[in-house]
């Protein structure tokens, strides 16, 4: 009888401990999971796929214009993300930029081989931004990131489909087989969450 006790007892602990670790997964940012990825720790890999795949596939079907091709860039991305995760750095900007920049990687190999332009020569001088501005603008877009992960993942996901990926609301709704009543809903229910998480970080 006492045996029993105490081995419920330890099945309990370890699933509390479980839950509690899970939690603090979930916690930890895109840059903390590129850190335990790099010491090839799957389960931080498996996160990170949850948190990226929808968006990375939306992004690649978008450009790529075929699921066929998605999928493979989707995989590539992933692939090339578990290769090089020790490449990644902190201090340069937030781990999901970084994640899509490696998706945006992998659909330009796609396009350069099926022999289509990745993009147009500059006809005129550059306009690009000096140093100063681009690195406010990495600041700003890593409060805003960080914010977004905050956001319940229903939320989230329209909105990473809709404004990371360049999808309609209708695509969206299409992609995830939800009304789209549900789409606009979502939208209008994250973008209300994420202006008052980031005045609450007093962003302006």
């Amino acid at each position: 009888m006492e045996l029993a006790i105490i081995e419920r007892g330890m099945l309990s602990a370890s699933s509390e401990a479980a839950t509690i670790s899970a939690v603090s997964d979930e916690r930890q940012s895109d840059g903390e999971l590129l850190g335990r990825i790099a010491g090839r720790d799957r389960s931080a890999f498996e996160l990170l796929y949850e948190r990226y795949a929808r968006s990375v596939y939306g992004l690649a079907l978008r450009r790529l214009g075929d699921r066929g091709a998605a999928e493979d860039a989707l995989q590539e991305t992933f692939a090339s993300i578990w290769r090089s995760a020790a490449s990644y750095r902190a201090e340069r900007g937030a781990g999901g930029p970084w994640v899509y920049a490696v998706a945006r990687n992998a659909v330009v190999d796609r396009l350069r081989g099926r022999g289509e332009p990745v993009a147009e020569a500059p006809e005129t001088a550059s306009s690009e931004a000096g140093p100063e501005t681009v690195a406010e603008r990495g600041w700003l877009a890593w409060r805003v990131h960080r914010a977004l992960v905050e956001l319940p993942p229903p939320e989230r996901e329209v909105l990473e489909l809709a404004y990371w990926s360049g999808l309609s609301q209708s695509q969206v709704a299409e992609y995830l087989n939800v009304p789209l009543g549900t789409v606009k809903t979502r939208t209008r229910s994250g973008l209300g969450r994420l202006s008052r998480l980031l005045e609450g970080e007093d962003l302006l």
